[in-house]
This record gives structure tokens, sequence and C-alpha cells, in this order.
């Protein structure tokens, strides 16, 4: 497999990557992976609100963004949604801790949860910030859409680079995966498929460095950026595969890039 060279049959490709989605997605794979965080709960807002920040502070080894999202929860009392709609500023003073992950700091923090606050006391779930309109295929404009509201007090907050914006062409892989995990339904109990008004059919892969390298590998994408033109040339291939569920692909490219045989 070291040598692979790329699938001269689509279909060939196709049946692969669906064995291999299949095999990947599988209720295993949340021991160690920081979906398991947002696993925890039962309640829908406490599901957003957890994976919206673990998704956030996803770069970097799983093992550490899980031990980081466990300071928040910690912090939170394991009750995000009650904790997210009565914070307070003074309640940062009991976060003990200078780094909250990696350059995600504590200023960030407090400016992620007052505008979480700010937003579940308008909306009873993230799902209407992040709805696609009729004439949209993709999420291009809908994670602008999201991203200019959720700083909408403040527009120049160090924290909005923790937030992609797909406008500046970036793959927004964060977004796009916390997206995967509310979206996506299916019957294998990973994702949790709890947003009923966004069809799946316009999900994209999280496209980072690893998932790029094995999508280049088993010549998916042509394009050296990772960047949103990638993720939306990839799109064009995926579908094709599965215009219904394309994301589950994520599992497939993921579980490759882990793969130390592939």
């Amino acid at each position: 497999m070291n040598n692979l060279t790329p699938f001269p049959d689509p279909e060939f490709l196709k049946d692969f990557l669906d064995e291999k989605a299949d095999f990947y997605n599988h209720t295993d794979f949340i021991e160690n992976d920081p979906i398991q965080i947002p696993h925890r709960f039962s309640l829908k807002q406490d599901i957003e609100i957890t994976g919206f920040l673990a998704a956030t502070i996803s770069w970097g080894t799983r093992k550490s963004i899980i031990s980081d999202a466990e300071k928040i929860l910690a912090w939170m009392g394991n009750s995000p949604y009650d904790f997210v709609l009565n914070f307070q500023e003074k309640d940062m003073d009991l976060f003990h801790h200078n780094s909250v992950h990696r350059t995600f700091n504590k200023e960030d923090l407090n400016e992620f949860i007052r505008n979480l606050s700010r937003l579940y006391k308008k909306n009873d779930s993230l799902e209407n910030l992040f709805l696609v309109q009729e004439d949209e295929t993709n999420f291009y404009h809908s994670l602008q859409r999201f991203r200019t509201e959720f700083f909408k007090e403040n527009q120049i907050h160090r924290s909005t680079k923790h937030v992609s914006s797909t406008y500046k062409n970036s793959s927004a892989k964060r977004l796009i995966m916390f997206l995967r995990w509310m979206v996506r339904k299916d019957r294998k109990g990973v994702d949790f498929g709890i947003w009923e008004n966004i069809d799946q059919k316009h999900l994209s892969i999280p496209l980072d460095v690893h998932t790029g390298n094995i999508s280049r590998k088993l010549n998916l994408i042509q394009r050296k950026q990772n960047d949103w033109k990638t993720v939306e040339e990839m799109d064009l291939v995926l579908r094709k595969f599965d215009d219904k569920d394309p994301a589950k692909y994520d599992f497939a490219l993921f579980g490759l890039g882990i793969d130390k045989e592939f």
C-alpha cells in the first residue's frame, strides 16, 4: 500500500472508499476522537455547545484536544447550556488556566461564551444560524453568515481568527467537521444528526493536511492547496459517488490517514 498508484477506475475507487467509510464509521471511533465530548450529553443545546467548542480547538493531537475540552467542561460545571445562558463576565475568574488550547486563550474563550450566550437567548438552536438557502449547494455563504452573526458585536476581536472565513478561501475544516457531527444521519452512532432543517447532501469533507494528502494519493483532487476551492473540487467527485451523503467519506479519508500500513 505504501507505493499506492492513483485508482484508474472511478467505480473501483468508489467501492474502495465505500468499504473504508463503512469500516471506520463505528462507535469505536468515538473513544479517541474529540466527538466524544458532545457524546457525553443528551440535551440538544449541550451537544451543540460542546460540539462547537470541541471542534473550534480541534487542531494538534486528538489527546490534547480532548484534554483541553475537558478543562472547559469542568469550568462549566458540566452543564454547558445552563452555563452559557447565565454567563457573566466574573465567571472567567473561575477558569484557572492561563491557556485553553494552544493559541486559543482565555480571552478567546470569554468572547466565544459571550457570543454563544447572546445567540442562545435569541435562538433555541445553533442550526438556525447555519441554514442553507434554496439556491446554495454547499456551506460557502452559510458559514460566512454564521461568522458575521457570531462576531456581530466585535468584528475585530482577536478570537475572529478561530472561526474561519470561506470568503477568504479557507477550507473551514473545523466548522465543516462540526456540521458533519450535527447534520449527518445514519445508524452507526458516531454523528448525531440532530439538525432536521439542513440536508446532509450539502455537506463537504473537513479538509486539512492529512485528508488533503490522502485525497491526492487517491487522485481525488489535483489542487495542491488545502483551501475552499479544493473543498469544492472534492465535492464534485464525492457527490458523484454518493449524492445523498458525501460526507461519509470523511471517515474513509481520516481512517486511511491514520492507518500506518496505508
